[in-house]
């Protein structure tokens, strides 16, 4: 079939991969916002922004249902959530969000992904001046005049409105404002029967660390080994674009 054809199975691979991973993850945040403030969308916001998350990748309505029924659940695991850091070779460095019933396992585990990459994990709050934590929202522009939005969206805590391209090359809207904005930008939005594509909490890199396609190449290999790791909801890295 020729190495086309395998170049085309192995993209898929990884696609199918990711979603997988990316459904683990969404069960997971499900499953904390249930516990935290019961089942109802209606009545829990974190919830309802947990199953939009889950909506704008494609995760089965099945899924995201059976993992809030398995949250309400009395024998279901709590998840416990910590934030390691540390520096990957090349002076990056590198954060990671997790979401564990078992921190022996998870610390263990990601203390070894540093050690064998030639990495450094350091103390909790060691990075405190490489990230910010901001609330980040995506939605489709569409015909939106986004200066008129910008002006509209300020008393809601706006910090910075763009667009950028998605992996299909398609323009998405992106906002920024505060971790402490979240609820009243989320607000705002649904005012303006905005659709948000995702809302989320992210690490931005204040600073960033020029590398070389070698250099980026061994900090990608540590990454790679965070990624994977089905205890990590979410990596955030400062290298240059």
């Amino acid at each position: 079939m020729g190495r086309a054809f395998e170049f085309r199975k192995e993209r898929k691979f990884k696609r199918w991969a990711k979603m997988a991973v990316q459904f683990t993850r969404l069960g997971k945040e499900i499953a904390m916002a249930v516990k935290a403030g019961g089942a109802s969308i209606d009545t829990n916001s974190r919830l309802r922004t947990a199953v939009q998350n889950a909506k704008a990748v494609n995760m089965p309505k099945d899924r995201v249902e059976a993992a809030i029924k398995r949250a309400s659940s009395k024998d279901e695991s709590n998840y416990e959530e910590f934030v390691y850091e540390g520096y990957a070779p090349h002076g990056v460095a590198v954060l990671i969000e997790t979401a564990t019933d078992n921190t022996n396992r998870t610390v263990a585990n990601v203390r070894s992904y540093f050690n064998k990459t030639n990495g450094t994990l350091g103390k909790t709050g060691s990075l405190d001046f490489v990230f910010v934590r901001k609330s980040v929202f995506r939605f489709i522009p569409g015909d939106l005049d986004l200066e008129e939005l910008e002006l509209e969206l300020i008393d809601a805590g706006l910090e910075d409105l763009f667009v950028e391209a998605d992996e299909e090359g398609n323009d998405v809207g992106v906002i920024h404002t505060s971790f402490e904005d979240f609820g009243k930008m989320q607000r705002a939005l649904d005012d303006k029967g905005i659709e948000v594509k995702s809302a989320k909490l992210e690490r931005i890199a204040l600073s960033t660390v020029a590398v070389t396609e070698e250099q980026a190449a061994d900090v990608l290999k540590l990454i790679d080994k965070l990624e994977e790791d089905d205890d990590v909801q979410a990596v955030y890295y400062n290298i240059a674009e």
